[in-house]
């Protein structure tokens, strides 16, 4: 039944909880559909034989009252997972097997879903392409050669391909948004410290957020309630109530005020994109909300902000790989320091070593004030930038990217190029607030674009009910040709 794995999440659970399906014939579904798929490249490690043995499991004493009960579910493997490998897309961890489970994993678990294979990604999540990955390119669906975006370009690529029917992503920079705009998919990245970032390996620990990456704004709700919670295991986990965030969606957004910045409307942008922006401005308009002109002054400044905090963060959270505990280690080297110089130089990517030395040195003596400082201080002044305009708005209406999925190798050798795809979803990450990507229309090759909702902090319930009247009057059909079973 492989017209099963078309469906949505929401669908999919509430056919096992009225006993139509079982597990074991969804989980089956799936199975099938990931082994073909040599060529997207979305998956480094799959579990099928473990999943049926949990999907049988499940089938012979169901517990129905879960969120997700029997669910199999792919990740990005960037999740420690207990027993199953955890590579982070990095040749650095390409063997290494961890023997606990990460917080969001494992409330997964607890409502019900077990593991289905680790997702590709971009080596410790640092890409916009899934090019970066140790174990290879991953391919977008939507067409041959073309990028999934990154760097969860794995969990999007698997999830459009119906071959999870939900997964999960990080976003640092925006690592969910982008590739869930650049394949059709929605992709939530939560307010910060509202999903354990307990047993993800670390990019940047104060921009690094888990998310859900799902088909439908419905299915995000679902995915985003199993995964939230306060984790003592993380200083930064924000204790509060659970919400029911799928129970309370709704669409009705009558009265509330969308705000559209004008800073967002960069130079170049293309038509097509300049174009979908104002069809959902008249979208949300014809729900009932009221479309308000907003001011974002430092936004200018946040993707060099960024490209400052974030390597610098990754230096620091790198240093610990030094083949000494665990992970990749050189054989080569007379001394102590030589094997540590080797296994880095040879365990590392470009890409991963690139941000190592620019983080490296804006922390390093006489710099740190003039550049690591200097970003914090101009970080403050974006995140009160969204705290004033918050204060007339109830959300922000931008694009989510400043084109559509571009083809393997297009910007790989051009760094700032590709950053540039960053310039929408950044100033999220460093502000801390909820954002989350629709699928919003096409453009001229028919590839898919994404709208982005920005939320005041801890206002997700909202943001989903917004992106929930958006996505019903858009309506978008995404139409895959398959080519990779070919």
């Amino acid at each position: 039944m492989t017209e099963l794995t078309k469906k949505s999440l929401t669908e999919i659970t509430n056919l096992i909880k009225k006993k139509e399906i079982k597990s074991e014939e969804l989980t089956e579904s799936f199975i099938r559909n990931i082994e073909k798929d040599k060529k997207l490249n979305s998956f480094i490690t799959k579990c099928s034989e473990s999943a049926l043995k949990k999907a049988k499991n499940f089938d012979k004493k169901p517990e129905l009252k879960k969120l997700l009960p029997g669910i199999p579910i792919a990740v990005k493997d960037l999740f420690c997972t207990n027993g199953v490998k955890t590579t982070a897309g990095s040749k650095m961890l390409e063997n290494f097997i961890p023997n606990y489970e990460s917080t969001i994993t494992n409330n997964l678990w607890n409502e019900g879903a077990f593991l289905l294979g680790k997702l590709n990604c971009d080596e410790y999540a640092m890409g916009s392409s899934n090019e970066t990955s140790y174990f290879g390119n991953v391919m977008n669906p939507i067409a041959k050669n073309t990028v999934p975006g990154g760097s969860s370009g794995g969990s999007a690529s698997a999830l459009a391909a119906n071959l999870t029917p939900a997964t999960i992503g990080t976003d640092t920079g925006g690592s969910i948004r982008q590739p869930a705009s650049f394949t059709g998919t929605v992709g939530l990245k939560p307010t910060y410290g509202l999903c354990s970032r307990w047993g993800i390996v670390a990019f940047a620990s104060s921009l690094d957020q888990a998310g859900p990456m799902t088909k439908s704004v419905e299915d995000c709700a679902l995915m985003l309630e199993a995964m939230a919670g306060f984790d003592e295991k993380d200083s930064t986990s924000i204790n509060k109530k659970k919400e029911n965030y799928s129970k309370n969606l709704s669409d009705k957004i009558k009265g509330l005020k969308i705000g559209i910045p004008k800073e967002y409307r960069v130079e170049n942008m293309p038509k097509e994109i300049d174009k979908l922006w104002e069809n959902g401005k008249k979208i949300l308009k014809e729900s009932g909300a009221e479309i308000i002109d907003i001011t974002l002054p430092n936004t200018k400044y946040a993707l060099p902000t960024y490209y400052i905090v974030a390597p610098a963060e990754a230096s620091s959270n790198l240093a610990r790989y030094d083949g000494v505990k665990y992970g990749f280690r050189s054989n080569r080297g007379n001394n102590l320091l030589e094997m540590y110089e080797n296994t880095r130089s040879e365990g590392f990517g470009d890409e991963v070593k690139r941000r190592i030395l620019i983080g490296t040195y804006v922390l390093s003596s006489g710099y740190y004030d003039a550049y690591y400082l200097k970003a914090q201080k101009v970080r403050y002044l974006i995140k009160n930038d969204f705290d004033q305009v918050f204060k007339k708005v109830d959300a922000i209406l931008t694009p989510s990217t400043p084109s559509s999925a571009f083809k393997i190798g297009e910007k790989k050798d051009d760094p700032i190029s590709m950053y540039l795809n960053d310039i929408f979803t950044v100033p999220v990450n460093l502000a801390g607030i909820p954002a989350i990507s629709i699928p919003a229309g096409t453009d001229n090759n028919n590839y898919p674009l994404g709208l982005q909702l920005i939320g005041k902090p801890l206002d997700e319930q909202k943001l989903l009910n917004i992106a929930f009247a958006a996505e019903k009057k858009i309506n978008f059909k995404q139409t895959l040709k398959k080519w990779w079973e070919k």
